[in-house]
């Protein structure tokens, strides 16, 4: 039978599939809508699984909160244009909204929600049949407290969450908290949250910066000691090519490689242990006034941290936990 373009109208309203498609699919369903759009949910499906190997590196983030609870999805696709499609963009919101009326606890709790008689997961496939790309939750992050807040980024690719200690939080208080966590991209909460691997790991890399700018220090005054000027001889392509200049002559060059050696040799053998760990600590410091954001500066005010602007905000009031998803590199 003769496929009218009211019934593919219909169908592309109820699907959103292709012109062609819709024709294809009531043609071989003699105009069964019904089976039609199975059919097309099952074209859907098939280009899923065709495209299970690519990568999906771009998508939409968004992120919403409600009470105490909020959460951050990230859908991925495989192309910007696909990202900004208003319809793409809408599925998102959609299983947002969707993942934060269950509270949900994971991806696979959210993959599991049904919408309309179809889990999200089904939804998703059944877009990937519309835009003949992969698709996928590529991540999906949620946080309960007594109050939380939420913030998108321009262009979908970051969103921010935030839980508070205390109820009553204001709005402005959240956003500018949230919009902190977007910006500076904390590692922790304060201190006390960082893991201690990463920890150590700071603190070793500390002390080994500390360890070499008291060798370097050291081999900078025995050259200038020697009427050699450090900056020729701070390495030995430097070297090479101030003697191709004619800067430096292969004297000079062997004389400071011999300074160089020794003293540095001499330096690390005899390095003040308790120094070294004094500014190793000062450097571990450093690290958490700049990752940990309840003692990052206030990228707002300069003056306070986080922590103090939200004491100032409300007495007693503290970041309980926050999460950042971002597509793009950081």
């Amino acid at each position: 039978m003769a496929v009218t373009m009211a019934e593919i109208t219909k169908l592309r309203h109820l699907t959103s599939a292709g012109l062609m498609d819709c024709k294809k699919a009531l043609a071989e369903t003699n105009g069964d809508i019904e089976a039609a759009v199975e059919i097309l949910r099952k074209k859907g499906q098939a280009v899923a699984a065709k495209r299970e190997d690519r990568e999906a590196s771009e998508g939409c983030v968004l992120a919403k909160n409600d009470g105490t609870f909020a959460a951050i999805v990230a859908l991925k696709c495989e192309t910007d244009f696909v990202a900004k499609n208003a319809g793409f963009v809408a599925l998102t919101q959609q299983i947002l909204d969707a993942a934060v009326a269950a509270k949900a606890k994971s991806i696979e709790d959210v993959k599991a929600i049904v919408i309309d008689g179809r889990t999200i997961e089904a939804l998703i496939v059944e877009e990937v049949g519309k835009t003949g790309e992969k698709m996928e939750i590529g991540a999906y992050e949620c946080i309960e407290a007594p109050s939380t807040t939420s913030y998108n980024h321009l262009g979908n690719k970051l969103a921010t969450i935030v839980g508070f200690s205390l109820e009553g939080v204001d709005y402005q208080v959240g956003r500018d908290v949230a919009m902190q966590v977007a910006s500076m991209n904390p590692v922790a909460v304060d201190r006390e949250s960082v893991p201690a691997a990463v920890v150590e790991s700071e603190r070793n890399v500390a002390i080994e910066k500390t360890k070499e700018e008291q060798v370097k220090k050291a081999v900078e005054v025995a050259l200038k000691k020697a009427g050699l000027n450090p900056a020729h001889f701070d390495s030995e392509a430097h070297i090479e090519s101030n003697i191709t200049k004619g800067w430096i002559t292969e004297e000079d060059a062997a004389k400071a490689r011999v300074i160089i050696k020794e003293t540095a040799e001499a330096k690390a053998a005899n390095l003040p242990e308790q120094m070294i760990q004094n500014i190793a600590t000062g450097r571990v410091n450093k690290f958490y006034k700049e990752s940990c954001l309840m003692e990052q500066e206030f990228v707002k005010d300069a003056t306070l941290t986080i922590g103090q602007y939200l004491e100032k905000a409300q007495k007693g009031l503290l970041v309980a936990s926050f999460k950042r998803v971002n597509l793009n590199q950081d």
